[in-house]
This record gives structure tokens, C-alpha cells and sequence, in this order.
């Protein structure tokens, strides 16, 4: 056998290896940002077609006025203000007259001992918001039937999870253990807007088509749609 014949051909070898290694990160790279898109990393803007990208309102219902509700789910007057209107908004969604824009904002971290509840609470809606739409405004009223009192610990993330589970929302562990919107959540509270007369920011914050309206306004039960006349 000749000598040309007996050597190693090493371009062609490590041509070989360059492209194993490339499909290799190409492979990597298409995994992760699969991933990506079921467990997106902190720190992230929720993204979904029910989120208005400017504002962060979880939008519910495609009626032509629009109706906003700033919530913080520490808040008691908020679990109020959702015994006393909340189905009457949800007939006038389910009737296509408003869209309900709700913010879950966190005022009240201040109120869970350090365990930052209203942060926490506020990042899983927007959990369950990105992973099932309709689930949102279950998800709302159950967090509210299982409110913790002001000054308490709050509730656990497993308990948050429990109560996304109840709703049929799983397989967000993650998002809301990591607290992936949490960062979002803190920015988007400083942008609330104040009620007419108020000092600062508070919880509920109503807006009829974009107007913030001071709750000593709010019409009876019954009579929400004479906001919109």
C-alpha cells in the first residue's frame, strides 16, 4: 500500500466534527427557545394576545368600552369591590358591551411580612393569564375567596399553585416559583394611575374608557352600565 494512501485525511475529519458540533447548537438553540416560550426566564414582559403590550391589562371580553380595574390581591377592599361588581362586569363582557382591562399591581408587599405576597399574587395571574386566557378571571375570584388578611404571611407559592390547579391551570411551577414577571409587575405598579382627590396610588383603581373615576362615584349594584352612557 502506498504512504499517500496510509494518511489520515484530518481536514476532512475536522470538517466532519465542525459540522456535528454546529447541528449539534443548532439543535441546543431550537430546544431552548422552545423552553423559552413554556418557561420563560425571570425578569420577562408577559407576552400573550389577552395582555395590551403597553399597559399590562389582562384583557378580558371585546366589547367597544372598556372598563379598568387596578387590584392588588392583599387588598380587602379590592375582594369588595369583586363580591359587589364582579358578575355584573362579567354580564356586561359575556353581553360583548366592555372589554375588562384588570391589573394586578403590588402595593401592599409591605403588608406580608416580608414574603412580598402582593408581588407574588400579582406575577402568578400573569402566569396563568400567558398560559390560559380564560382562566384569568377564575383564577381572580378564587385568589380572592382564599384571601389573606393584611399582616399575614399570605399565601405560600405551593397554596398560589393550588389555587391556579382548582382553576385547571398547571405546569406553571415554575413561573410563578421563579417569579419570571415579578420584575414586571414592580415597574408596571409605579404607572398606576391616581383616583381624582387621592394622594397616591391605591387599590381598586377604576377607568371608564381611559378615565380614572374616584370610587365615591361608582353607581350601585345593578346600574355599572350608566358608567358608559
Amino acid at each position: 500500500m502506498a504512504e499517500g494512501s496510509r494518511r489520515v485525511n484530518w481536514f476532512a475529519i475536522w470538517v466532519s466534527v465542525g459540522v456535528v458540533i454546529a447541528l449539534v447548537l443548532v439543535a441546543v438553540l431550537v430546544v431552548s427557545l422552545n423552553n423559552q416560550g413554556s418557561n420563560p426566564e425571570p425578569g420577562q414582559t408577559p407576552t400573550a394576545s389577552n395582555i395590551d403590550s403597553e399597559t399590562g391589562a389582562i384583557l378580558v371580553g371585546e366589547g367597544e368600552d372598556r372598563l379598568d380595574t387596578y387590584i392588588d390581591f392583599m387588598c380587602p377592599i379590592c375582594n369588595q369591590f369583586e363580591q359587589v361588581f364582579g358578575a355584573e362586569i362579567q354580564g356586561l363582557v359575556d353581553d360583548g358591551a366592555i372589554t375588562h382591562g384588570i391589573h394586578p399591581i403590588s402595593i401592599l408587599d409591605g403588608q406580608s411580612r416580608g414574603t412580598e405576597f402582593s408581588t407574588r399574587a400579582a406575577n402568578a395571574m400573569y402566569c396563568v393569564a400567558v398560559a390560559e386566557a380564560d382562566a384569568s378571571v377564575p383564577f381572580m375570584n378564587a385568589m380572592f375567596v382564599g384571601q389573606p388578611q393584611e399582616g399575614t404571611s399570605g399565601l405560600t407559592d405551593d397554596e398560589i399553585l393550588e389555587i391556579a390547579a382548582s382553576v385547571g391551570v398547571t405546569g406553571i411551577d415554575a413561573c410563578v416559583n421563579d417569579g419570571t414577571y415579578a420584575d414586571y409587575v414592580t415597574a408596571i405598579t409605579q404607572d398606576t394611575p391616581v383616583q381624582p382627590g387621592a394622594g397616591g396610588i391605591g387599590t381598586p383603581t377604576i377607568a371608564v374608557n381611559g378615565e380614572v373615576i374616584a370610587n365615591s362615584t361608582l353607581p350601585e349594584p345593578g346600574q355599572l352600565s350608566t358608567l358608559f352612557e
